[in-house]
Formats: C-alpha cells, structure tokens, sequence
C-alpha cells in the first residue's frame, strides 16, 4: 500500500468471547449452548430451551468457577491488548493509544493503513457492533483473522458464518466490505516460533531441565480443547490440525533448542453427554501418575490467550488432581501479547495484503 494511500485496511480478530461479569455468566452460557454448530440438543426446535434449562442450571457452578479467577475472564482484556498491539505492530508505531489511533484514522494527512477490530461470538463486543464501527469509519478493504489457529466448524466456521450474517444485514451498496479471510495457521511458521519459544522458557525453569538425564519422570502434556468425536468422523480437520501444530513445535524444540523429552496429547473442557475426544486431560494425568510420572509441564496448544481453560481448568482443577497423584504440574503460559506472537499475527495479515 502506497504512503499516499489514506484508506485504511481493516483488520478483524474473532474470538470465542467469556463473560466480563459474574452476572454475564448465565447469559454467556445460553449463547454457546444455543449455537448448534457447537453441540446439538436434541431436535432444532428444541435447542433454544435446552440450552435455557443448561444455562440455569450450570450458572452457579461456573459463577464460582470466574470468583476463583478474578470474577470474569480475561478473554476480552486480553484481546483488546493484542489488537492494539498487532495495530502498532502493523503500523509501525510504538506508544501509540489505540483512542490516538481512531483520531488519526480521520486526520486528512493520516498515513494510517491499518486498523484493528475485535469480535466476540457468544459475548460482547458482538460480531454486529463490530460490523456498525467498521462501516462508521468508513472502511471498505477487511482481513478477517480468525483467532483460533486450528481450524473446526465449531469455532472458525461458526464464527465466520456468524460474522458474514452481520455484514450482510448491515452493508449496504454504498458500505460494501471487500474481505478476505485468515481462517487457519497452524503450521505458519512464525506461530510455531512463538508456540516453541515458550515452551523451551518454560521446560528451562526445571532443574535439571526436561530431556537431561535424572529428570524423574519429566512429560511434556499439550491439552487441546476438545471437540464432539462426529465432527471428526464427519471430516473436521480439527485434530490434524492439533497434531500438525504438535509435529512442528517438537521439531522446532528439537533443531532449535536442543530439548528433548516424553509428550503426549489429551483434550480439555468437553461439555454435554455426546462422545468426546479422547483421552481427557484428567485421564491422561491419572495414566502419567500410574506410570510413575513426577514433572508434568501443560501446554495449553489449542489456545492464544489466558481464559477459564488455563486460569481454572489447568491452574487450579488439574494442578489439584496431579498434586494428589504426586505429580508436580507447571503449566506454559498463553503466548497473549508475547511479542514473538504478534510478530506472527502481523505476518499473517501482511501476507494477504501481498496476495
């Protein structure tokens, strides 16, 4: 894009969303239990009032699951700060507010060529508000960054079907939005940097470090966020996608870092009484207990940020588990604004602009 070039590029993150209250809870939950993209209840016409009875049902529990985190997730805070990060980043500013940039979106002599816009699907800012802002500024040029790197019909598909609804009701002839679409990266290269970078910091911190002999037992478990077996069955690409990712870090850690250690895979946070995949994060650290395992360091590998699935599932209900099976569990920390991370979130942008 030419410095002359005062027309913007609008860049779209989609997240998941969570909610930002403990009173959002019950709310937030009837949202994700109502998308049928994720898991069918019943019949169609039965969805709407199951995931009513579910929602009322399991308010309470997760209202004490967020008091254990903060009282909401992080999920928002986080994203708004890698959106204003991967916006400097794309603009080649340092110190600059996300607020100075909207300022200087209007400004006649402005050299700003990107913005950057968040979406949540099941919480606020909703894919709708998004959409308002984005014809607001005038915008007409969208790259649409799924923030989910791997791929499912649950999340990225869900997610990009529910944001071209929200453009078609909202653009009109004049507002028209040309999009393109980053819908999975889970073998781009400067991801798998990022992912592999944090992953050698944390195995460093063990003494002696994993893959040196007299370790005691030392595995490495990355915990994806499972997924209803009949999607994979149907052809999602979901769990190839994991163990891509998987394939690549290890290599990495290996030609890069020098490490060496045991690994293995599970999935976290299933919901519902369909077949999930398997095996579970809980039973996967039960069978390493077993086997006499004493180090576990947990990654995270499905997620790009902090949310309940780190904060609670692992910092604290899988942490408890292992602890009474004398396994002693350090979990890596989300990539979040890692600046490694939003190098690879700028390439990928800058790639479809060189397309």
């Amino acid at each position: 894009m030419a410095d002359t070039d005062k027309q913007a590029t609008g860049v779209v993150l989609l997240n998941l969303g969570g909610p930002d209250s403990l009173q959002a809870v019950r709310p937030f939950l009837f949202n994700l239990f109502s998308d049928r993209e994720i898991i069918r209840l019943g019949p169609a016409f039965l969805q709407t009032p199951i995931a009513w009875l579910i929602s009322t049902l399991r308010s309470k529990k997760t209202e004490a699951m967020y008091r254990q985190i903060g009282g909401k997730s992080p999920i928002l805070d986080i994203t708004k700060a890698q959106a204003e990060a991967l916006e400097k980043a794309l603009n080649g500013e340092s110190g600059v507010k996300s607020q100075e940039l909207s300022s200087k979106l209007q400004t006649p002599d402005s050299k700003l060529h990107f913005k950057v816009y968040i979406g949540m699907r099941y919480w606020h800012p909703y894919f709708e508000d998004m959409v308002k802002n984005i014809i607001s500024d005038g915008v007409k040029n969208l790259i649409v960054l799924s923030m989910y790197p791997h791929y499912s019909k649950a999340t990225t598909g869900s997610s990009i079907d529910e944001f071209n609804k929200a453009v078609s009701k909202l653009q009109t002839p004049n507002s028209k939005l040309q999009t393109q679409y980053i819908d999975r990266w889970y073998d781009f290269p400067p991801y798998i940097d990022a992912l592999a970078e944090i992953i050698s910091e944390g195995l460093s911190e063990f003494s002696p470090p994993f893959g040196e002999e007299g370790q005691g037992g030392g595995t490495v478990l990355y915990s994806a966020h499972s997924l209803p077996q009949s999607f994979i069955d149907e052809g999602d690409p979901y769990l190839e996608h994991i163990k891509a990712t998987i394939s690549a870090v290890n290599s990495s850690l290996v030609t890069r870092h020098s490490l060496l250690f045991k690994w293995r895979l599970s999935f976290q946070s299933k919901t519902g009484p369909v077949k999930w995949l398997e095996p579970s994060t809980e039973e996967a650290i039960m069978e390493l207990a077993r086997e006499g395992c004493k180090n576990l360091f947990v990654v995270p590998i499905s997620f790009v940020s902090d949310h309940i699935e780190t904060l609670y599932e692992i910092d604290i209900l899988y942490k408890n588990l292992a602890q009474k099976h004398g396994i002693i569990l350090s979990r890596c920390r989300a990539l979040n604004t890692t600046e490694k991370f939003i190098h690879a979130m700028r390439e990928l942008v800058m790639g479809k602009t060189e397309s």
